[in-house]
């Protein structure tokens, strides 16, 4: 049972109902809640985040499962099993802790169990762009340990890492100073020996643009370093050297009766992406490329079929212990042809086997929505709410922070504190728009269409403002306000598009301090609204239908989706 707090809540709604002419409510809250002991903080009651996808809309069959397995912002995802468990990571780029796991016993219902990267002493990324920092990690089981290896964009290089529990604390990095590019893989051969593969430049200059190759080297495990001179390029350009494929990465090697197959990602990130395989018996011989490539993409259909899943490929495939092999893979769901502001997704698809060859997908075929459920031992019970529709609560009763929230850049967080039911977010001088920390925390926008809300105390200082925020990168962002001025408040949305946010739209009120007002933002697509509602007041439309796209990959850039947040910043007074 919650506690009086959502009592509150529910009756503030109740009084919502009753002022659009509904039944009558029950007692009205106090307008009035004790502000934050510290002046310079901001107190956040609660946080609701509600999608609702048509999609999603019909309910699963008992033998169903959900694609994507893993919405919204949860990109190239890679897999490993101990015994009857998955555990699956995924990128996080320059958002702190670092390194989502997943834990799943049936491929399709996971759990978010924390992170990889959790302490500063493991990684810097301060001052880095939100799309800079952690690329691509493999996540691989070995004789009684997990290790991860990954690549710190700007800020370190490759490395890994390693537990024994993934849920646990996580070594500090191993750093990899031979080893260039992006996009690495460990490997454990039953003679012993480990290899790491890579995407990196090709020997010699580049003959085109996006002319990238793939790498192998043998790694001593016991004495942590890389075997001298045992670097080579495995895969030039990709596919067809003649054909120019482009951007060939995030290798994947695996044995597999008898045979070494690699799996790699080519053709971008965008509409083009896809996934292809070579094989070879042995490590000393050539990597050939399978004539049927790609075994996965969805770039030879139809760009305007309704509800499209676009983008796929960088795949990782896992056998079952009941003898299936499955793959997860990343993949967009896009609006108005190639837009998605939910960032790339975890999607999962059955492997099939062709002449010793894996299929993932054959050509021409859409990625289903649904489909039938993985052999799998039980599921988990405690699992998160990760794709379908859903709402999601925070109450901030816990004595620490939900790992569905995420900080930017920096693993500092004495600048908030989670007390009695709230959590209170001192202001910090820093914008949304800067390359710093600022004082945010932000959860996956995972639906095309969806709201958030918060409760906050106004402020009863000018010299801070607070609210939400609906964030893609520095450039690109909303931010829905509020702060006090010397006639009593105002509600402001200062967006960010390209250049240095601005206030687009504002509202003075008036109010007292400390009294509760909750905040809204809507986003359906292309089109995203805000608004505000004081306690016993009826809810105000600050502004309807604002440009959605500019918060979408293919406006914005980067390799991020959409996170919606609480925010606190230091301000002049007004």
């Amino acid at each position: 049972m919650r506690n009086n707090k959502y009592v509150s809540r529910l009756a503030w709604l109740l009084v919502g109902l009753s002022l659009a002419g509904c039944q009558p409510a029950a007692e009205q809250p106090a307008t009035t809640i004790q502000a934050s002991k510290s002046e310079q903080s901001a107190r956040f009651n609660w946080f609701e985040y509600e999608g609702n996808d048509k999609v999603f809309a019909k309910p699963l069959a008992d033998n169903e499962f959900q694609n994507p397995i893993a919405a919204g912002f949860y990109p190239d995802p890679s897999i490993t099993r101990k015994g009857d468990d998955y555990y699956m990571v995924v990128s996080s780029f320059a958002y702190t802790p670092g390194l989502p796991i997943l834990h799943s016993r049936d491929l399709v219902t996971w759990k978010l169990i924390g992170h990889a990267l959790t302490r500063s002493e493991q990684l810097n990324m301060e001052n880095l762009g939100v799309s800079r920092g952690l690329f691509a990690p493999t996540i691989r089981y070995h004789d009684g340990l997990f290790y991860i290896i990954n690549t710190a964009v700007d800020s370190g290089g490759n490395f890994f890492i390693t537990a024994e529990d993934p849920a646990g604390e996580w070594s500090d990095p191993v750093w990899l100073p031979e080893i260039g590019g992006i996009d690495p893989d460990i490997f454990f051969d039953d003679d012993g020996k480990v290899y790491i593969t890579h995407n990196d430049a090709p020997m010699g200059e580049p003959l085109y643009q996006g002319h990238r190759a793939i790498w192998m080297w043998e790694y001593d495990l016991q004495n942590k370093q890389v075997v001298k001179d045992s670097g080579h390029v495995i895969v030039n350009g990709g596919t067809d050297l003649a054909k120019q494929p482009i951007w060939i990465e995030a290798p994947h090697l695996y044995k597999i009766n008898g045979w070494y197959y690699l799996l790699c990602a080519e053709g971008g990130t965008g509409y083009e992406h896809s996934e292809v395989v070579f094989r070879t018996r042995s490590l000393d011989e050539p990597f050939v490329p399978y004539e049927n490539n790609p075994i996965l993409t969805q770039r030879d259909l139809d760009i305007d079929r309704p509800d499209p899943i676009t983008t796929a490929g960088h795949a990782d495939i896992i056998q079952t212990p009941q003898g299936d092999w499955w793959a997860v893979f990343l993949a967009t769901r896009s609006y108005d042809k190639t837009f998605y502001n939910t960032g790339r997704e975890s999607f999962l698809l059955p492997v099939s086997w062709q002449d010793d060859w894996p299929h993932i997908l054959e050509t021409g075929k859409t990625i289903p929505y649904r489909l039938k459920k993985p052999a799998a031992s039980a599921a988990l019970t405690n699992t998160d709410e990760l794709t379908g529709n859903f709402v999601w609560h925070d109450e901030f009763e816990e004595a620490e922070l939900s790992p569905h929230w995420s900080l930017l850049r920096s693993f500092k967080h004495s600048w908030y504190q989670l007390q009695d039911g709230h959590i209170d977010i001192q202001a910090l001088p820093i914008k949304m728009s800067s390359l710093q920390q600022p004082a945010f925390i932000g959860r996956r926008q995972q639906h095309m269409t969806y709201s958030a809300r918060t409760e906050l105390l106004l402020p009863n200082t000018g010299q801070l403002s607070a609210g939400l925020v609906a964030f893609q990168n520095e450039h690109f962002h909303y931010y829905l306000g509020t702060q006090k001025t010397p006639e009593g408040y105002q509600v402001f949305i200062e967006q960010a598009k390209g250049d240095e946010p601005v206030v687009i739209s504002s509202r003075n009120i008036q109010a007292e301090p400390g009294q509760a007002i909750v905040l809204g933002v809507e986003g359906d697509k292309d089109k995203i609204s805000f608004s505000f509602q004081l306690a016993g007041s009826n809810t105000v439309e600050l502004a309807e239908n604002l440009d959605g796209k500019a918060l979408s990959t293919s406006v914005a850039g980067g390799f991020v989706g959409t996170m919606l947040g609480l925010h606190s910043r230091q301000e002049l007074a007004k």
